[in-house]
């Protein structure tokens, strides 16, 4: 399984308050130990840069990431893309642009998107989104 991880979970994992008991971030932590696939893409990039402030955490953030593979969105990523969103906002889910062309990565490239976002959830109902699940 390779892994898209979202902003939230990045947000949290980064934090020095974060809960060690958050599953989504265990899930992380196990996937980087047990060298799972983990791909990442300029947006969620450019959203922890801008959430977390100072040099030290810009330069943190840069170099963790420059280890993950990037995926560039391309003309028919934002197309499809679109067409998520409205068949979304047609069934009654409102999810954002940002959500709706990570949610068309996914599908495109066969990704688990690691999340805290339930607004994904929402949207995996109305189309073919793979989300991460805890075990139980």
């Amino acid at each position: 399984m390779t892994l898209l991880v979202d902003t939230s979970v990045w947000s949290l994992a980064f934090r020095r308050d974060a809960e060690p008991s958050s599953p989504t971030v265990g899930a992380l932590r196990a996937a980087i130990g047990g060298g799972e696939a983990i791909v990442t893409t300029g947006l969620i990039l450019q959203e922890l840069l801008q959430g977390f402030a100072g040099p030290r955490a810009r330069k943190d953030i840069i170099e963790r990431f420059s280890a993950l593979p990037l995926l560039v969105p391309d003309r028919h990523d934002y197309v499809d893309a679109a067409d998520v969103r409205n068949r979304c906002r047609r069934s009654g889910v409102q999810i954002g642009t940002i959500d709706a062309l990570l949610t068309q990565l996914c599908i495109r490239h066969e990704l688990t998107l690691l999340t805290t976002d339930g607004d994904f959830a929402m949207a995996a109902r109305h189309c073919p989104l793979r989300l991460w699940r805890p075990t139980i």
